[in-house]
């Protein structure tokens, strides 16, 4: 096992900065103080920050040598808007705002590695260091990248890695190939006309038009898509009306979907429009949908992962690596920067005991925080390997 041993010293450390982080949760797009936090420290070990990319996002720069070759690093900040039901000394101080998926751990394990490699410099090239906002949903990795990320911090690879609860701390997934999915929110908006509940033939009643669609929705998986392939549609919101007597004028469903190529996700698109819009003329209402796909696929590059596995089978041993398995419906948008640089995304173990992601009773696993330190460390060191 290889763990870096500079950054084990700093357990203790590192543990303090996650939970101040845990302490003081931001949503995105609002992580003023968790990018403070992040760039003063970045500033303290002597690696150049840029800040105010993609809003409250940072780049932290750190050059050795003259060589040309570049990696990027990435770690998300955003928190989410879950009210905490943890009762330990170091859970939200804001109410209704918590890290329910351990942004804050991802936050402090990049934070480690840039201060050992400012500390021992042990590579030739540049390393970015990059700390994005408003991971969960909000479009903050595309903002990064409209911004300039890669053209002002070029990369030749890119990686990032997940908390995973359920895997034991110490052990880690490196897969090629598509390991999330794609996701979209929708929201249909049916028009009826509103009238009394005791008179519902006077009106046209949209609540049984939403009801008829939340069913019908579903043969969009059972019936319209292969039995190979998995689609996941699920309504999560219903909104219609304000009182027992009167049958409201509209309705909305609002939900997610997730899939594992683009291709399926313009095709249910399409499908979702044409069966919302159908099903609401057939009882004389109209339906529209509002379709937004936060999140693509991301892909694993098999060069990058193949290396990032021996990276991890390296610090934690072989047999605590995994390199195959099935992807995941959940979905993230590190995808757009592995659309731009090839790149590996990790699964990091965060405990067997860990609550699950998005729970109110998460809390992110301190002994991860060397595995993960001691992965960005090694992974720069090796890929930019000085030249003898």
């Amino acid at each position: 096992m290889d763990l870096v041993a500079d950054i084990e010293a700093m357990q203790a450390e590192l543990a303090g900065w996650r939970r101040d982080l845990h302490a003081h949760p931001e949503l995105g797009f609002e992580e003023n103080r968790t990018a403070d936090f992040v760039a003063a420290k970045l500033e303290t070990f002597g690696v150049q920050v840029y800040r105010g990319i993609g809003k409250t996002g940072l780049v932290g720069v750190l050059r050795e040598g003259n060589a040309t070759r570049s990696i990027g690093l990435r770690a998300d900040m955003d928190a989410l808007p879950i009210l905490e039901q943890n009762t330990f000394d170091h859970c939200s101080t804001h109410q209704g705002t918590m890290h329910a998926c351990g942004h804050d751990g991802h936050t402090v394990m990049l934070l480690a590695a840039a201060k050992y490699l400012a500390a021992t410099r042990d590579f030739q090239g540049q390393v970015n260091f990059i700390f994005q906002p408003a991971e969960e949903g909000l479009g903050g990795a595309k903002a990064m990248i409209a911004d300039g990320l890669f053209e002002d911090f070029p990369c030749d690879r890119i990686y990032a890695m997940h908390n995973g609860p359920g895997l034991p701390v110490g052990k880690f997934a490196a897969v090629p190939g598509v390991r999330t999915a794609a996701g979209a929110f929708f929201d249909i908006d049916i028009q009826g006309k509103g009238g009394h509940g005791a008179f519902p033939h006077l009106a046209i009643d949209p609540i049984p038009i939403a009801a008829q669609l939340i069913g019908a929705l579903q043969t969009l998986v059972s019936r319209a898509t292969s039995p190979n392939d998995s689609v996941v549609l699920s309504i999560t919101k219903v909104h219609a009306g304000d009182a027992y007597n009167v049958i409201p004028d509209a309705a909305r469903l609002s939900g997610t979907v997730r899939c594992f190529s683009m291709q399926k996700m313009r095709e249910l698109e399409a499908q979702t429009r044409e069966l919302a819009e159908s099903v609401a003329a057939g009882y004389g209402a109209s339906a529209t949908l509002d379709f937004r796909v936060p999140f693509h696929p991301v892909v694993n590059d098999d060069e990058a992962t193949r290396f990032a596995g021996d990276i991890c089978a390296s610090i934690a041993g072989e047999g605590n690596v995994f390199r195959s398995g099935a992807p995941g419906t959940g979905s993230e948008d590190f995808s757009f920067m592995t659309e731009q640089v090839p790149g590996c995304y990790l699964i990091i173990g965060n405990g067997e005991d860990s609550s699950a992601l998005h729970n109110p009773g998460y809390d992110f696993n301190d002994e991860a925080l060397v595995y993960g330190g001691s992965f960005f460390a090694r992974v720069t060191e090796h890929e930019l390997a000085r030249v003898q």
